[in-house]
């Protein structure tokens, strides 16, 4: 399915995944379009739960792909289902 998606200009993708290490969230997120990388954004905060941290990873990068144009669907890919319900 995201193969197939991915292939559609009009649908954007978002891979997170967050990890804890000393008290410092990490949280990676990819955004893909068309086939083609567009963005990378990290993010560091200390002292939040790895689900506090993921989510707000995750609703950075959906504000961010809303102000195009062109996107229509977005579809999230994370190890955390509670923060995909959360987000939605």
């Amino acid at each position: 399915m995201v193969l197939e998606s991915s292939s559609s200009p009009s649908i954007a993708i978002i891979v997170s995944d967050t990890s804890i290490k000393n008290n410092v969230a990490t949280s990676i997120v990819h955004i893909h379009t068309f086939n083609n990388p567009l963005t990378k954004m990290i993010h560091h905060a200390v002292h939040v739960t790895s689900t506090e941290a993921e989510l707000f990873a995750i609703r950075c990068d959906i504000n961010q792909i809303i102000d195009s144009d062109n996107i229509s669907k977005i579809i999230v890919i994370t190890d955390f289902i509670y923060v995909a319900h959360k987000n939605f």
